[in-house]
């Protein structure tokens, strides 16, 4: 590729996940990666066989509330991941890893999405005092009264209080 090509190659860049709720060290790794792509589409993924606290219409509206970066966008959607890059044109994937049982987990889906349609993943290490900090952890931890305000953007700790009020 000439260097007038790569310069004028712009990258779209998908952040897949559950986001129950979206939690500071989803932040700083969509942060991130709006820092390195021209465009990251944040992508709420529902499973079906698991209700969560907010629904996909709320978490997308949390993320949108706590992610202030101009080249972010919020979908979502329910099928094949690799369905989606491949409809919207999508460069490569972005996942955060907050340990080695993270990547063990990660490794495998990022082959087979490379395998099924070429897309690149890129892993980013979380912010090490994030390292710890998990969707279900914060939940469990809000559900007995614990205070995790610090490790949620402050539209989440405030809807996840309404939810265990």
């Amino acid at each position: 590729m000439s260097d007038n090509t790569q310069q004028n190659k712009r990258t779209t860049a998908v952040c897949p996940g559950s986001f129950d709720p979206v939690t500071m060290g989803h932040v700083d790794i969509i942060t991130r990666a709006a820092r390195s792509f021209d465009h990251v589409t944040v992508l709420v993924t529902a499973n079906p066989n698991k209700k969560g606290l907010f629904s996909v219409e709320e978490r997308m509206e949390l993320i949108r509330r706590s992610v202030d970066c101009d080249n972010v966008s919020v979908d979502a959607w329910s099928d094949l991941l690799v369905k989606y890059t491949d409809e919207h044109n999508i460069d490569c994937l972005v996942k955060g890893l907050r340990s080695s049982l993270d990547y063990e987990y990660e490794l495998p889906m990022a082959q087979m999405n490379k395998r099924l349609s070429g897309i690149d993943t890129y892993f980013l290490l979380t912010d090490e005092k994030y390292g710890y900090t998990s969707s279900s952890l914060v939940k469990e931890v809000v559900r007995f009264g614990g205070d995790v305000s610090d490790l949620l953007p402050e539209p989440v700790s405030k809807a996840i209080a309404e939810k265990f009020g």
